[in-house]
């Protein structure tokens, strides 16, 4: 077989194609153009460890308000900027286990556990350094899935007492009122959404008193049909991206999951795991650039961060080694 000859060049080409092969002969060595692997890589802390906050944005602009903290539940918000975080403005109602969606400057939050013990349906609006109230839920309702714009969004799902009632309802917000939006196919609690709110994808879940979950749902604007299922069924799981381009990482199976899955619209494959298994945490960006961040694991409350680099095409260098 005759393969294709690699050609020695004094420089890099500027516009590879995929498996082109070279040798740079100005430095001596041979490289190639070739998909590089999926990775996390740490990114910067949290300023405060905490759990079950909502998160929303994107991996260089991301935004996690409220949540369960050392101290109890929190009114705090914080902002990324793609290495640090730092603090925003304090939300009105201090919550956790509560939804977000939206981006770092025009952010929603949801919903949630307040601190005199109350479910709420309490919404408010970030503008990038302040919230404000926004309509309220027509249920009040904990840990439901979410998902969308500030101005398009869907809360599906959640919990509520008395009576103990897990939800299959979903609510539709035009950004000043919330309307009801299509049922889903199986009602839970500590669910995940991504997209928007006419192609959306809800995952994951708990179904009281002690059953995780493994459907996906898609949702067109009105009504939900079944899509792929996770492999594992996972609670308190987070994730992002688009209706047909989602990830999904993190959450509790057994133990908490580092595990890490790529939807395509129709089905979930495993991709690289999180640097630290987590659950409860919050997600944000797109299924080339995401990011994880907060949480909890076995121990305790964790103020990590971890950035997430799709599958892309780079130059390499080509070595050899010999035993």
């Amino acid at each position: 077989m005759r393969g294709t000859a690699v050609q020695s060049v004094s420089s890099d080409p500027t516009n590879p194609e995929e498996g082109q092969l070279w040798y740079n002969n100005s430095i001596g060595v041979l490289k190639g153009y070739a998909l590089s692997a999926a990775v996390w890589a740490a990114g910067g802390n949290l300023s405060t460890a905490r759990t079950t906050a909502a998160s929303a944005g994107t991996q260089t602009a991301g935004l996690y308000g409220g949540g369960l903290d050392s101290g109890g539940v929190t009114t705090a918000t914080e902002e990324y900027n793609g290495s640090t975080w730092s603090a925003g403005g304090s939300l009105g109602t201090a919550r956790r286990l509560l939804a977000g969606c939206g981006t770092q400057t025009a952010g929603l939050a949801f919903a949630g556990f307040d601190s005199g013990g109350n479910r709420t349906a309490a919404t408010e609006e970030y503008n990038g350094s302040t919230w404000a109230s926004g309509g309220s839920m027509a249920n009040a309702r904990q840990y439901p899935g979410s998902l969308g714009t500030q101005t398009a969004a869907l809360g599906a799902g959640g919990y509520t007492e008395p009576p103990p009632t897990t939800f299959s309802s979903s609510e539709e917000y035009n950004g000043s009122t919330w309307a009801a939006g299509g049922t889903m196919g199986t009602a839970r609690t500590s669910l995940f959404g991504s997209g928007i709110q006419t192609a959306g994808l809800i995952f994951g879940g708990f179904i009281p008193p002690s059953t995780r979950s493994a459907a996906t749902e898609e949702y067109d604007g009105t009504s939900f049909t079944t899509g792929g299922s996770l492999p594992t069924a996972t609670s308190n799981i987070a994730g992002c991206g688009t209706q047909t381009s989602s990830l999904a990482f993190g959450g509790a199976t057994a133990p908490v999951t580092a595990v890490t899955q790529e939807y395509n619209g129709s089905s979930w494959t495993a991709v690289a795991s999180l640097a630290t298994a987590r659950s409860a945490l919050g997600g944000a960006g797109i299924t080339t650039a995401a990011l994880a961040f907060g949480g909890s694991d076995a121990v305790g409350q964790l103020s990590s961060t971890e950035e997430y680099s799709g599958p892309n095409l780079a130059v390499k260098t080509i070595t050899t080694s010999t035993s």
